[in-house]
């Protein structure tokens, strides 16, 4: 049986070549987004190029949605062994500009959504004494900018949520990393408001979701708990 992934929080970057590169490594794909229209396309896309994809509609932020999202993976597909949290969003703004509404729904997208897919997979998991949970960081995990609270808290949040859960279930046979995304990745949106940037000062979501790949496929006796990539010229 193909090992079933779970990416919950794909668009068209990242999360796309996420889902291509686990399906071309054997793994049956499991999307899952706010938007499934969004996802069919990616879907429709995905399957053009020889891979089975499925999308299930989840809010990260709704406890409710997330429940039902994963009720309909494991109900059509099976229990996850791999479990990827791609989710996030933030806007830019001082503390005194953001409003309370806006900077909770930043950290539900940046940290409660991990939190609650994690719920979803962990007892099957720990079950099986297998699995792997990969959650996508940022540069504001390890440094809160000015006019960036709504992005670092969630995402320091992040980052306490996979050194806590690596503490307690590596030694059940569980995988946890925190990958930390220092720069911008290369991504559709991003290159039709820069046609001229140029490519090596982007990370490459291909070249990412490698990386992911690689921790997945990792022996037990050298797990990475957090990894950090950026572009060779990017500055840190």
């Amino acid at each position: 049986m193909n090992p079933i992934v779970a990416i919950l929080g794909v668009g068209s970057g990242l999360g796309k070549a996420l889902a291509r590169r686990f399906a071309r490594g054997g793994c049956t794909v499991a999307l899952m987004s706010r938007s499934l229209e969004n996802l069919q396309v990616i879907q429709a896309s995905l399957a053009e190029e020889g891979y089975r994809i499925f999308s299930f509609e989840a809010d990260a932020r709704d406890s409710n949605s997330v429940s039902d999202g994963f009720s309909q993976v494991k109900e059509q597909l099976g229990d996850p062994e791999v479990f990827i949290y791609n989710a996030g969003t933030f806007q830019m703004g001082g503390i005194l500009e953001i409003t309370p509404e806006k900077f909770e729904e930043c950290w539900k997208a940046n940290c409660f959504g991990a939190f609650l897919g994690a719920q979803q997979v962990l007892p099957a998991m720990s079950e099986r004494r297998q699995g792997t949970i990969l959650l996508t960081g940022a540069t504001a995990a390890l440094r809160g900018s000015a006019r960036f609270s709504c992005l670092a808290v969630g995402k320091f949040g992040l980052r306490a949520l996979a050194q806590s859960m690596a503490r307690e279930f590596n030694s059940q046979g569980i995988h946890i990393a925190h990958i930390i995304i220092d720069g911008q990745i290369d991504i559709p949106k991003l290159r039709a408001k820069s046609p001229d940037r140029a490519a090596d000062t982007l990370l490459s979501p291909d070249a990412i979701a490698e990386t992911y790949w690689q921790l997945y496929q990792q022996d037990p006796s050298v797990w990475t708990l957090e990894l950090d990539l950026r572009p060779s010229l990017e500055k840190f």
